[in-house]
């Protein structure tokens, strides 16, 4: 990960030799925020925690995004989100590696002194964690740890945990309104819990629960919807798998005993080959019907998208892709 420390490093550089000092922006940063709103004023850093978010403040709170079409692995933050930062009382951010960079370059950046950073996944006990892949070489003899999957959204068992997180803070922000935030993080937390139950039960009937997913995800997923993930295309998301991976790949789903067909894409991702060339080295290799299903991993999303019922909607429609290619 040095790489992006370097990038967040220039990034900082960049943000205040622009102008964005705490002496010249209270204008603008007022300005970047409703005038009439007494409420807390909260940033979420990216898509699935501000549809959540959405359903805790009701109208008690303003909630912002800071990412949209550009999700955590390609978020490049500008001084305009550092100018958004500066007049903000609340940064919910994922952590786990997957955005705690940007959000604390963000608060330098911005001078708001009084910022605080909520890290949701801090809430989920650390035995519940997944492992993630390790995206770098090291050497034969070079000890190092494997950072912990930060995807965790992708359950709806943790995205309780995520909203209760939510509900928490904006409690501690603004006691006045501690029962509504209380009464609305209770109502969401049916739905999910409702969500989770209608996929069990979509789901429980199909054989065929074996899938190689597009780049290392859906682990959380998976758990949730007691699927078998046994491969990924792109372990480093945006980078094509090389040709000895690609055949390991091959060699796995075209197993005679165990083989897979269901093979998983990403709508972030469209311009990649590697899952389609993979679909047709199944076919030359007799695997019966291999199939691409596009399941999005909520990383994304735009600003005209996104809202209280984006994140539920976006997983029933996971869960009914996936229904219709399984057996």
């Amino acid at each position: 990960m040095i790489h992006r420390r370097v990038q967040q490093s220039l990034l900082f550089a960049t943000l205040m030799t622009t102008g964005l000092l705490v002496g010249c922006r209270s204008k603008t940063a007022d300005e970047a925020w409703p005038k009439d709103h007494p409420g807390p004023k909260v940033v979420a850093s990216f898509p699935p925690l501000y549809s959540i978010a959405l359903n805790v403040a009701g109208d008690d709170a303003v909630v912002r995004t800071l990412m949209t079409t550009a999700g955590p692995h390609h978020f490049n933050p500008t001084d305009n989100d550092a100018l958004l930062l500066s007049g903000a009382d609340l940064l919910l951010i994922n952590g786990l590696g997957l955005d705690d960079d940007q959000a604390r370059t963000l608060q330098r950046g911005s001078g708001n002194e009084k910022l605080k950073i909520a890290d949701l996944s801090a809430r989920i006990p650390k035995n519940r964690l997944l492992e993630g892949s390790c995206n770098h070489d090291h050497g034969a003899n070079e000890p190092h740890e494997h950072s912990l999957d930060p995807h965790v959204w992708l359950s709806p068992e943790y995205a309780i945990i995520l909203t209760e997180g939510i509900r928490d803070e904006l409690k501690a922000l603004d006691p006045t309104h501690a029962a509504n935030y209380d009464r609305r993080a209770s109502e969401y937390i049916a739905k999910l819990r409702k969500l989770q139950e209608d996929g069990l039960a979509l789901l429980k009937e199909k054989q065929d629960r074996k899938l190689v997913t597009f780049h290392d995800s859906m682990a959380y997923f998976a758990d949730a919807f007691k699927l078998n993930i046994v491969g990924v295309v792109q372990k480093d998301p945006g980078s094509e798998p090389t040709d000895k991976a690609l055949k390991q790949l091959v060699a796995l789903c075209a197993d005679e005993t165990h083989p897979v067909r269901i093979i998983t894409v990403e709508p972030q991702y469209s311009n990649s080959n590697s899952a389609s060339e993979l679909i047709k080295v199944l076919l030359h290799k007799k695997v019966k019907d291999p199939v691409l299903v596009e399941i999005d991993p909520l990383e994304t999303g735009t600003l005209e998208q996104l809202n209280a019922g984006w994140y539920e909607a976006k997983m029933r429609a996971n869960l009914d892709a996936l229904a219709k290619a399984m057996r």
